[in-house]
């Protein structure tokens, strides 16, 4: 018998050939095509986002060989989603997606069932997942095709649900995903199902593509109108939009450094040369002595975090409410901050949604909150009864209650109503600047309530209610409530870095001991 009979080395070289096959994707044809649109290759993208070198592939080979009628192998079909362990800044994560260069991303038999594998290895690993998404879900012939009599039978009775890995990933380690092209279906489930979401500007987010909304429903619109980044920046189904995919890729990479690895690790702490108790004189100037005139948060967020540090997710849904990742000497926090630029800064129901989704993301990664606050209450009227404000504002106060992380409140401005609740938790440390107002009502409501009889009776109306308004807001001065230690402390805006990171000195330690799933009521 020949040497060559007696190894496997026949076999050796179609596997060797099998895995160079699956790497031609769709070919260079389908390559072209999605490089003429302007988007990268799955392989291009996770080649931009991992370390150099760490992608380690899962299912290399996975696919279907084409035969002859003489049984030779003419072809290989690899499967059209592609999974591997990667490192991204050295950390060890679990990243695929769907190759949109085969069957335009709808799985084939291979890539569906390495797609639903995603978050259990992620689940085994305890590492956290990324997912860049492009792509459709199911098609009506069915992943392989409908050839011949086959017809889909369902999964049996005992089949887990597709689901159930899907949501454990949520309470187990940080997902982070990308809409990278059009996404529509399954993968549009999935995209959501994150805690942290980015679309490229020319990617597009459906539950159906455009010629089954106009069959079901009439209306003729095109992917971009249906579900572009315009549409679903505003609609919260995504956090950021980024310009490039590069971009996008990059923004994951950014809002991972945050995290820990899973829920039962601490979050990184970096290396940090901006001094603890920097202070900033612009602060002491920031707010306006005039109380109708707005200022910017962000501008003071910026200066008492880290300097670079801050990360700011979902701006344009519920914008009255600033939320965020950001640093304190070098420790992760979360952000959460009035924008008195929308609405006076006052929560609306988008707004409620956006702070109970961002409370209960920090808990379940330990991650301390620090709440800058400028609160007029709930936003009143109309639209804000048709959308439920109400509930969704007591369900957002309910995660702040339910919380187990640190908390530290600075009050910057005002505080007024049952809103105020979600600025403060239980066990939370609460500074405040001279600049702040407390009460039931803000000043003008408050003034128009209960002088109404006396001011419409005086002899110069407007002068009676400012009259009466100066004197209510001498009395929602911060100082008496210093005095009552209704606050921790009144503090020079200027102190307001150094005073978070003496707290955080003393609360950072505390997360020891309450690493673990975040378990919560519901409102």
């Amino acid at each position: 018998m020949s040497t060559r009979h007696m190894t496997w080395e026949a076999e050796a070289k179609e596997i060797i050939a099998r895995r160079a096959d699956a790497k031609k994707q769709g070919g260079e044809e389908g390559i072209a095509k999605q490089h003429a649109k302007g988007r990268l290759t799955i392989r291009e993208r996770i080649a931009h986002l991992a370390d150099d070198g760490s992608f380690q592939e899962l299912g290399e080979g996975a696919g279907a060989p084409e035969f002859d009628e003489d049984g030779n192998q003419t072809g290989f079909s690899p499967a059209n989603f592609v999974l591997g362990f990667a490192k991204v800044d050295g950390r060890r994560v679990i990243v695929g997606g769907e190759d949109f260069t085969l069957k335009g991303g709808s799985p084939n038999p291979a890539g569906l069932r390495k797609s639903v594998y995603s978050e259990d290895v992620a689940l085994q690993y305890k590492v956290p997942l990324i997912r860049l998404h492009e792509g459709g879900g199911g098609s009506v012939a069915g992943s392989g095709g409908n050839k011949g009599k086959s017809r889909p039978v369902g999964d049996p009775v005992f089949a887990t649900p597709r689901f159930l890995s899907v949501a454990k990933t949520l309470g187990t380690v940080p997902v982070a995903a990308a809409a990278l092209g059009p996404v529509a279906g399954m993968p549009a489930a999935r995209l959501v199902s994150s805690h942290f979401s980015v679309m490229a500007k020319n990617a597009q987010v459906l539950i159906a593509g455009p010629a089954v909304v106009e069959r079901a429903t009439g209306h003729k619109m095109t992917k971009e109108e249906l579900g572009g980044p315009d549409v679903h920046a505003k609609s919260g189904v995504i956090d950021n939009v980024a310009e490039t995919e590069e971009a996008a890729l990059e923004d994951i990479a950014r809002f991972l450094s945050y995290l820990p690895q899973n829920v039962f690790e601490a979050a990184p702490i970096l290396p940090n040369d901006d001094p603890l108790d920097r202070a900033d004189d612009k602060l002491l100037s920031i707010v306006p002595r005039e109380r109708r005139k707005p200022y910017a948060m962000r501008k003071i967020i910026k200066s008492v975090v880290d300097d670079g540090s801050w990360f700011e997710m979902t701006r344009r849904y519920g914008p009255s409410l600033i939320t965020g990742l950001a640093r304190l000497g070098g420790r992760p926090v979360g952000i959460l901050g009035n924008d008195c630029t929308y609405y006076a800064g006052a929560m609306t129901a988008d707004a409620a949604r956006k702070t109970r989704r961002f409370v209960d993301f920090c808990n379940t990664f330990n991650l301390p909150v620090v709440a800058l606050v400028d609160e007029p209450g709930f936003m009143i009227g109309p639209d804000s009864e048709t959308t439920g404000t109400i509930r969704a504002g007591a369900e957002a106060i309910a995660a702040v209650m339910n919380g187990r992380v640190p908390w530290a409140s600075v009050i910057i401005r005002k505080v007024f109503g049952v809103a105020g609740a979600a600025h403060f938790a239980p066990g939370g440390h609460v500074f405040s600047w001279p600049s702040a107002e407390t009460g039931a009502l803000p000043v003008e409501g408050g003034v128009a309530v209960a002088f109404g009889r006396q001011i419409a009776e005086a002899d110069d109306p407007d002068a009676k209610r400012r009259e009466l308004e100066e004197m209510l807001a001498a009395t929602q001065s911060p100082f008496p409530r210093a005095e009552g230690f209704s606050v921790h402390e009144l503090i020079d805006p200027r102190e307001t870095r150094a005073k978070l990171n003496e707290w955080l000195d003393w609360a950072w330690p505390t997360l020891d001991h309450q690493r673990g799933p975040y378990l919560r009521s519901m409102a």
